[in-house]
């Protein structure tokens, strides 16, 4: 018998430096070549001038006070910028918290506060969202917050101005002062329980996961990586700029947000070799009116991921977009991301049943409900160990505890069959983590924040069938006892208050929910409900576990 554990045997060693150590040695080696290009901003950097934007940006924040092991959030959408940011604070050990974009108050306030954050970046607006009056409603809230810079606003100069106060040789002093095992970024993840944690990662961690995600790709100093995906996410700021900058590739920012269109065109006038996205962005970029007016034969490789891909899908960007080389890649925020990721050469059967096999120096097993290892075949727990998991969450012990057992193996929660090669096949997400588009949507957050509506006395919270983001928000509702409560009055209360993508599509008011004899909710029985009344039938068709 064949038990279901793998390791990623690698010729390649593990690198062994900071992120901004490894910065320095790919602008030693490409000083001349381009290290980002932001389509929508007009801007492009070579290697010397990005790394002299980073330097600069470095020492205007120890001008203005910060030091090693502060926490400094970044609230905005893809932008050059950001990267600065992200490589300005590695590079003298502040720690940069991600906060995603499209949070509102509630959810600014708790990260902001949780991590106790003293410096922030934003943008001061953008599209519907005015980040600088939501930053003003719960600023009174933060007292640890005592800078926010706004980018393209005078506060982000005046920061700037403030670098020749401190020198250029303090921040290397700084620098060769880190460890790689330091903790350099948190993102928060939501639980099924409770507000979000945050998960802390190392330079140790996502320097060495975008390395090997580039390595499996096999970027070069001649790939031109377009990433349309978010940088508050690992999916943008770990696989997209350090893979490419661990390799001297060029990150490529099409657009702000995503936009099918903009992507395309950026492909085109920029030469992308490689293009990442969730499974919703290829099915939007394969549907724009205009795809076929696109040049797309300089790519190469790309990678899906954030949710299952339809077979149909992924054939058709090997086909249409002359991805041959595209690559699958699953993981979670808590192991830097990834563990597993199809090659190259996979055949493309593997690439659409399943996430590829174990990444280098990287180990997974899965394992029944006592923690013995299952035979290959046989569905159980995925568990991952390695360089690539998290610290720990911020300062929560105890959550941290039931993540990560005492072996260190990484409880991902997420149900997987392994075959006999090592691929890995995930059937089945445990709990209840609805995936809307990429976006982890977890019911129990938005539970709790519905539960605070006056007239609501119980709320459930499931995912169903959508054709365009794979799942949707459903929630029920049961009113509290001679209340009357319409639909416009959730989603009203909603409004400004969570992000969008975790309001509901869907919402039923109920007497009560169906329920096991010890009072468990029977999720399953509302889900296949809600497909019969709501006309899901031929979306739960298409839907992968």
């Amino acid at each position: 018998m064949t038990i279901s554990y793998e390791h990623g045997t690698a010729l390649m060693p593990l690198l062994s430096e900071t992120i901004g150590a490894n910065l320095d040695a790919t602008v030693a080696r490409f000083p001349d070549h381009e290290a980002v290009v932001s389509v929508h901003q007009g801007v492009r950097m070579t290697y010397r001038e990005f790394s002299d934007s980073v330097v600069t940006l470095a020492r205007a924040l120890l001008a203005d006070g910060f030091k090693k092991g502060d926490r400094v959030g970044i609230w905005s959408p893809n932008r050059y910028e950001w990267a600065v940011v992200q490589y300005a604070t590695a590079k003298i050990g502040v720690i940069l918290v991600n906060i995603n974009p499209a949070y509102r108050t509630t959810e600014l306030e708790y990260a902001l506060k949780q991590s106790g954050c003293s410096g922030l970046f934003s943008m001061a607006e953008y599209r519907t969202s005015n980040y600088r009056a939501m930053v003003d409603e719960v600023r009174g809230a933060l007292p640890d917050l005592r800078a926010v810079y706004y980018f393209d606003d005078p506060s982000f100069d005046a920061l700037l101005a403030k670098a020749p106060a401190v020198a250029a040789e303090e921040v290397a002093a700084i620098q060769d002062g880190l460890d790689f095992d330091d903790p350099i970024n948190i993102q928060y993840t939501s639980g099924t329980t409770g507000f979000p944690k945050g998960a802390t990662l190392s330079h140790h961690n996502i320097l060495n996961n975008g390395f090997f995600v580039g390595e499996t790709c096999h970027y070069s100093e001649e790939d031109r990586v377009c990433i349309p995906v978010p940088y508050y996410h690992c999916f943008g700021m770990v696989m997209g700029n350090l893979a490419c900058t661990s390799h001297g590739s060029t990150m490529v920012i099409p657009a702000y947000t995503f936009d099918a269109p903009a992507t395309l065109a950026a492909v085109e006038k920029e030469r992308a070799t490689s293009l990442y996205g969730v499974p919703t962005m290829f099915i939007a970029e394969l549907a724009d009116p205009a795809f076929s007016n696109f040049d797309l034969s300089t790519l190469r490789t790309g990678i899906m991921a954030g949710s299952p891909c339809p077979v149909e899908v992924m054939k058709q960007v090997v086909s249409r977009m002359n991805m041959d080389e595209v690559t699958i890649c699953y993981g979670m925020t808590e192991t830097s991301p990834v563990s597993m990721q199809t090659r190259t050469d996979d055949a493309l059967e593997k690439r659409v049943a399943t996430v590829g096999r174990v990444l280098p120096h990287l180990e997974v097993k899965i394992v029944d409900p006592s923690g013995h290892v299952v035979p290959r075949g046989e569905i159980g727990e995925f568990l991952t160990r390695g360089y690539s998991v998290m610290l720990g969450y911020w300062n929560d012990p105890v959550k941290t505890a039931e993540a990560i057992d005492a072996a260190r193996w990484m409880h991902t929660g997420d149900l997987a069959v392994m075959d006999d090669e090592g691929f890995v096949n995930i059937v089945g997400r445990a709990k209840d983590m609805i995936i809307r588009g990429g976006e982890n949507v977890y019911p129990r957050e938005i539970e709790e924040f519905l539960y605070s509506h006056p007239k609501v006395k119980d709320v459930s919270v499931i995912g169903v069938p959508s054709e365009r983001y794979g799942e949707e928000v459903m929630a029920w509702i049961t009113p509290k006892e001679g209340e009357q409560i319409t639909e416009a009055e959730i989603l009203e209360f909603c409004e400004g208050r969570i992000a969008r993508f975790k309001i509901p599509r869907y919402i039923k008011f109920v007497d009560a929910f169906p329920m096991t004899v010890t009072g468990k909710v029977q999720k399953y029985l509302m889900k296949q409900s809600a497909i019969n009344e709501l006309g899901l039938q031929e979306a739960s068709k298409i839907e992968t576990a």
